[in-house]
């Protein structure tokens, strides 16, 4: 069964009205989606995946609520370009789910789960031309081990990238399998079993190949900018390194720019753009995390546009 994460609370920040235009960057099976079109019979849907699978799996749900939505096969960090060439310059919500969906992660053929044998691909969009077979077989010593710091926090990141390292000379390595034992081999039995560092490297691995960071901080100024007056973002991420971002960008909209402060009279363009919904970071409650564990490492952080 397929949940989608603090749904009833996304639902209900986003304010939604019945003739409003909303946009779900992330739209995966089309949960968030499809809760969001029953609610506005007079207005419409625009929805963004980079994955064809769920591009076609969100048109076939949506299709069975209402007609008034358009998915695209596309990166959202082209939310803003795509929409204009719609005619859209202003939207009243939008949602961005962040991180992997389950799909991604349940089918083995795509390469993301440690805990199943497959070739290592991790491609959220097949059109990329980098694999993580790619990264893990052609990155140098200092370009593994600072992935592996950076985007996985693993502080055994450079014994792993020597091992690596050490392995693909004699082999290249091409499954998700290989890559756990040589993680295992690198660091010992004992570390691997309490601190699971295969979590952090694929994790941080997967980020390299689909440069989610880079996308996350070029997407939500866009966003931002994208929103009507009390329009609202609403954002899930599901690890540190997304939600500081999030919340680094939120807290630079939400205040008045460094330049101009004290100044009596505060030109617009320095004004605050946006406000902070909540200050502190909203979590699943204890069901939810019950019925679905991947909520239980999920945050939840809103904004309204001013």
């Amino acid at each position: 069964m397929h949940y989608s994460v603090m749904l009833k609370e996304c639902i209900d920040y986003l304010n939604i009205k019945n003739d409003g235009i909303y946009v779900d960057g992330t739209i995966g099976l089309a949960g968030h989606s499809s809760e969001i079109l029953k609610r506005i019979p007079n207005g419409y849907l625009y929805g963004f995946d980079q994955d064809e699978f769920a591009v076609n799996k969100s048109n076939e749900v949506l299709n069975k609520v209402s007609n008034n939505f358009k998915v695209f096969r596309e990166n959202f960090s082209n939310m803003k370009e795509t929409l204009n060439k719609e005619g859209i310059d202003k939207v009243d919500g939008i949602l961005l789910d962040l991180g992997v969906s389950s799909p991604q992660i349940d089918d083995e053929k795509r390469g993301f789960s440690f805990m199943k044998d497959s070739i290592l691909d991790m491609r959220m969009d097949k059109r990329n031309t980098t694999t993580a077979k790619d990264i893990v077989n052609t990155y140098t010593l200092d370009e593994l081990s600072n992935i592996f710091y950076k985007y996985g926090e693993e502080k055994l990141s450079k014994v792993i990238a020597k091992k690596i390292i050490e392995k693909r000379k004699s082999k290249e390595i091409n499954t998700t399998l290989e890559l756990v034992n040589i993680i295992k081999e690198s660091v010992g039995m004992k570390y691997f079993s309490k601190n699971h560092p295969e979590r952090q490297i694929f994790q941080a691995i997967r980020i390299e190949v689909n440069k989610e960071l880079d996308v996350l901080e070029q997407v939500l100024p866009d966003a931002i900018n994208l929103l009507k007056p009390n329009g609202r973002l609403v954002v899930i991420t599901f690890h540190s390194l997304e939600d500081r971002i999030v919340k680094n960008i939120f807290k630079k909209y939400s205040e008045v720019n460094e330049v101009v402060k004290g100044l009596p009279n505060i030109p617009d363009e320095y004004k605050p753009k946006i406000k902070l919904v909540n200050n502190k970071v909203i979590r699943a409650n204890d069901e939810e995390i019950k019925n679905n564990s991947r909520s239980k490492s999920a945050k939840l952080r809103i904004i309204e546009r001013l």
